[in-house]
């Protein structure tokens, strides 16, 4: 078993030295380094611990904003290092630690909350479409060519006009035609149907 420390700072006015020494008091045999922004998601000395990180190993930071800048981050990263069979623990948190089962208790119990705002936001987000739909609002990219110029194409289409004079024509992309192309009757027609 290894205990390997993260430390981190966002920018080089800031020092490294006392999140080390307090590492090094925890018992880290190594710790990573770096001054970076925690809001980026590519971390070269996370990954690089991470990727070190074996069965028993324990991940130690001083801190759980200098590891993470959201609740869905520090789950995915604890996630990762749950994997591999390597436990983590906050010095500053005492509740952040997978290697006691108060603290499994409390990330799991951190994990079901982040699941249940997901979807509440999913919910709202579906019942704010519904409501726009209902509204007459309309979603994806607006149509290129007016319902007036689709049957226009469509018959000119039929008389032997080639998609990509069509699309010169209308100054559209010849996707744009050949995407009309395989209705085989314009809008309100209907095969053999009627009287």
């Amino acid at each position: 078993m290894t205990i390997y420390g993260y430390a981190r700072v966002s920018t080089d006015g800031q020092n490294l030295a006392s999140q080390d020494a307090q590492l090094r008091a925890a018992g880290c045999a190594k710790v990573y380094a770096e001054k970076i922004s925690g809001a980026r998601s590519d971390r070269p000395e996370l990954a690089k611990v991470i990727s070190r990180l074996g069965n028993g190993d324990v991940l130690v930071v001083t801190r759980l904003d200098r590891l993470a800048r959201s609740t869905r981050d520090l789950l995915n990263i604890v996630d990762a290092i749950t994997k591999v069979g390597a436990g983590f623990k906050s010095l500053a948190d005492a509740w952040a630690d997978t290697t006691t089962p108060h603290g499994r208790l409390m990330l799991t119990v951190l994990a079901g909350l982040a699941e249940f705002e997901r979807e509440l936001i999913r919910d709202r987000t579906s019942d704010g479409r519904a409501r726009a739909k209902a509204s007459g609002v309309k979603f994806g990219r607006p149509a290129v060519l007016t319902p007036h110029q689709q049957r226009e194409a469509i018959q000119r289409l039929r008389e032997g006009a080639t998609q990509a004079d069509l699309a010169r024509t209308y100054g559209v992309s010849q996707s744009t035609i050949s995407r009309l192309e395989p209705r085989p009757f314009p809008v309100g027609d209907a095969a053999g149907g009627g009287a």
